[in-house]
C-alpha cells in the first residue's frame, strides 16, 4: 500500500464509525485542493484529499434506501 491508500483506507473506518455513532458525515474532493493550503496556512508539502463535514441529523432527515447491487448486475465473467 501507498500513504495515499492507507489515508483513504483509514478515513472510510472514520465515515463507517462516525455513521456507526449516529452522525451524518458528507465528503467532497474538490480538485485541485491547493486553496486549502493557502486558506489554513499550511507547507505546500501537506496535501489534502478530502473534505469531510459531520454532525448530527435533522430529525426530520430522510435518506433514500439505497441497496448494493448484486455482483452478477454490475460483472460477467467468461
Amino acid at each position: 500500500f501507498s500513504l495515499a491508500g492507507f489515508a483513504l483506507f483509514y478515513t472510510g473506518l472514520l465515515i463507517a464509525d462516525l455513521h456507526g455513532a449516529g452522525l451524518a458525515t458528507m465528503t467532497h474532493t474538490p480538485s485541485p485542493m491547493g486553496f486549502l493550503n493557502d486558506i489554513l496556512g499550511r507547507p505546500r508539502n501537506e496535501m489534502p484529499f478530502v473534505l469531510s463535514v459531520v454532525g448530527y441529523p435533522a430529525q426530520a432527515c430522510r435518506v433514500p434506501d439505497i441497496q448494493r447491487l448484486q455482483l452478477n448486475e454490475y460483472a460477467s465473467f467468461l
